[in-house]
């Protein structure tokens, strides 16, 4: 079951609601599965999942393909309702996929301002704040260009600057970064880094890169093969500004991988 209380709202979604519990920002699943399908067809995706993300926190969610990361954040962001247990969010929930799935007709500053008009602010005023987060996202200039017209890396800053639009608590994040080529890649987690330390976001970042993980993450998490499971977890003790080649990263990725293949075989077998 989830409990009502406060409003959850998702660009491009109906609100959906949750109870909310401890500071703005924070995040629980207690005991979460989900089944899709019902009797010999069924398909278990989560099973007994519990998790706590509090206010603030950068946490990665790792784990083999179909281990149901992506169904834990639809599950989070009220786009899917568990089969059982209960997910908690305090605060308003923004969600940026892998695609920026912006919409081509309209131009970068149009899609944010798409954002902010569904929080009722007034034209002048969306002018001056969709100029002001494609500034925050070094995209100065760029507002009256097509989606077409912009290079993949710099869509996702426009999908970006869109989801802080909706002036967030939480943000997820499917992959945001896994269509793009390793430079970009590298120069947006810079970006992330540096939107982040000026304000107070929770994260749940899904991603099969386990280097990205140690990248940006406070917290890795280990989900096992289907149906997904918490089965480790790792704090990340490096301090920023951190790069994805240096010496910790590479260590802390290697057992965070050597865990994965552990699990990966056992699930084999």
């Amino acid at each position: 079951m989830v409990r009502q209380g406060n409003s959850v709202t998702v660009a491009g979604q109906r609100p959906a609601t949750r109870e909310a519990t401890g500071g703005t920002g924070s995040v629980r699943l207690a005991s979460v599965s989900k089944v899709f399908g019902r009797g010999g067809t069924a398909v278990r995706a989560l099973d007994q999942i519990s998790l706590d993300v509090p206010p603030g926190e950068f946490t990665c969610l790792i784990g083999a393909s179909g281990c149901g990361k992506s169904t834990l954040l639809n599950l989070v962001a009220g786009l899917e309702q568990p089969t059982s247990g209960e997910v908690f969010v305090a605060g308003r929930v923004a969600l940026m996929f892998q695609e920026p799935a912006l919409f081509p007709w309209l131009t970068a500053a149009g899609n944010v301002e798409l954002a902010l008009r569904a929080r009722g602010l007034g034209r002048a005023e969306r002018r001056q704040r969709a100029a002001e987060l494609l500034d925050t996202v070094h995209l100065t200039g760029f507002g009256g260009k097509r989606p077409h017209e912009l290079s993949g890396g710099m869509r996702q800053r426009v999908a970006l600057a869109r989801a802080l639009a909706q002036d967030a608590d939480v943000l997820l994040m499917d992959e945001p970064f896994g269509a793009l080529d390793a430079m970009t890649r590298d120069l947006l987690h810079d970006e992330l880094d540096r939107v982040c330390a000026g304000r107070q976001l929770t994260i749940l970042f899904v991603t099969h890169n386990v280097r990205e993980a140690v990248r940006l993450g406070d917290r890795v998490v280990v989900l096992s093969s289907r149906p997904g499971r918490v089965i480790d977890e790792f704090v990340v003790p490096i301090e920023h500004p951190r790069r994805i080649d240096s010496a910790p990263v590479a260590e802390l990725a290697r057992q965070i991988t050597d865990r994965l293949r552990e699990e990966m075989s056992h699930g084999a077998r």
